[in-house]
């Protein structure tokens, strides 16, 4: 079996290209044994930074704290419009402290009002209306 593997034909692809190997030029540097020379930090900007990072946290911290401030005083207005609703609805209404309203006896006892006078239809209106302007007439003459 490995014989008749060694005689299967092998076709390039047309749209293979084998590249060519790269060539060096003969100057250029060599990477040396050790590269530890070449990290070389100057810890000068070290206080700068650290300036500009104590100054961007306090910054964030008094926006936070601001922010904060903005939206429980936005929670506190939201809950005293919904108390003044309740009191609109309900005078003397607390939802807060739990315990209900209950009504109380007044000792003074209200008369009821008199009763309506029953309604009076049209031509009554009208038989009134004319003889008040019959009594008008007769009183300017």
């Amino acid at each position: 079996m490995p014989d008749q593997s060694a005689r299967v034909p092998l076709i390039k692809s047309p749209s293979l290209r084998v590249p060519r190997p790269v060539i060096l030029p003969p100057d250029i540097h060599p990477l040396p044994d050790s590269v530890t020379p070449y990290f070389v930090y100057p810890f000068t900007i070290e206080p700068h930074i650290l300036t500009l990072e104590s100054s961007r946290r306090t910054t964030l911290a008094a926006h936070a704290t601001r922010r904060e401030a903005y939206l429980r005083a936005r929670a506190e207005e939201k809950e005293r419009r919904k108390r003044d609703a309740l009191r609109r609805i309900a005078p003397g209404f607390e939802p807060g402290e739990g315990h209900l309203l209950v009504p109380t006896k007044r000792a003074s006892v209200i008369a009821p009002a008199a009763s309506p006078l029953p309604p009076r239809s049209v031509m009554e209106d009208l038989v009134d209306q004319l003889a008040a302007l019959d009594s008008a007439s007769t009183k300017e003459s």
